[in-house]
């Protein structure tokens, strides 16, 4: 990270939109810092480059004073505050910086700087408390209102994205998807009524869990060090874990069929004999493969 960070000034994580900028504007605001290089000009003096971000496009952006002082002061990676002015050059804006320095990501408003969900935040988690109350099961609908009921993991749960650069790669990506997931899920226990539904549902809900820690938010969406080191298979077992342990009622067994499921929804490689042990965990990873690729597929540009 770089040496210097401030809290923001007055004008917060305001400033304009990078697609509405146009030659002659001043330019002030926070933004994603997603390349950073320090250079050598053709009369030997060093200046800085750095290419700008926001939802809305990009921008390169420069500065020939202090470049080495200006490079100090953050990463590529970081959300910077930036001043300075639009120009053009060759056909094309430029930002002509002063100053650049990192700001704290709790400071800023992720979602004006990071792709966010197209879907209302509040309806997505309406529909993820209304999946968990479906839950009849006792014991498992108590283990996943562990997780509803705690603030603090609903906060994390609302801003994470599911992947870093795949399906549902934004802010509320992992809500959005989780919410799409048991969705089916539910569905699917109309068709096939032996299916365990409540086992089905908590698996649905809790099966990206471990994504909250795998990510973190920035300029950029990055891997944790447990992110780089374990992954949310593991990590999302974790979790789960940690608080069944405050639930005497939930029994060994039963636990060991939720974590089944959660390990193998993206296949049963991880697991002895490589196979699925229950039609549960074999529904949850067909439905986890669906809703990934109908959402990948609704992206990419009609032929």
């Amino acid at each position: 990270m770089g040496e210097k960070a401030t809290a923001l000034d007055d004008n917060g994580a305001g400033g304009p939109p990078l697609a509405a900028l146009t030659a002659g504007t001043p330019l002030s605001g926070v933004y994603a810092c997603t390349r950073k290089d320090l250079l050598v000009a053709r009369n030997g003096r060093p200046y800085l480059a750095v290419e700008l971000a926001d939802r809305s496009g990009r921008i390169t952006a420069r500065a020939f004073r202090d470049a080495a002082s200006l490079a100090a002061n953050f990463e590529r990676g970081d959300l910077v505050q930036v001043e300075g002015q639009v120009t053009l050059f060759r056909g094309e804006l430029v930002a002509e910086l002063q100053s650049i320095h990192r700001v704290e990501p709790e400071a800023v408003e992720l979602a004006r700087v990071l792709p966010h969900t197209r879907r209302d935040l509040g309806e997505l988690d309406g529909f993820f408390e209304y999946l968990a109350r479906e839950i009849t099961d006792p014991p498992l609908a108590a283990l996943v209102r562990a997780f509803v009921d705690d603030d603090e993991f609903r906060e994390q749960f609302r801003e994470a994205p599911c992947t870093r650069d795949g399906h549902h790669a934004y802010v509320g990506g992992l809500l959005e998807h989780t919410v799409a997931v048991a969705t089916l899920a539910h569905e699917l226990c109309q068709v096939h009524p032996r299916l365990d539904r409540s086992l089905l549902l908590a698996a649905a809900l809790l099966h990206d869990v471990g994504k909250t820690r795998e990510f973190q938010l920035g300029g950029e969406i990055t891997l944790t060090r447990e992110g780089e080191l374990i992954g949310h298979l593991a990590l999302g077992q974790r979790l789960v874990e940690d608080r069944a342990r405050a639930l005497p009622a939930l029994d060994d067994a039963r636990l060991d069929a939720l974590i089944h499921c959660l390990l193998t929804h993206h296949g049963p490689e991880l697991v002895p004999g490589r196979r699925f042990r229950s039609a549960e965990a074999a529904a949850l990873h067909r439905l986890n493969q669906l809703d990934a690729a109908v959402h990948s597929a609704l992206l990419r540009p009609a032929a």
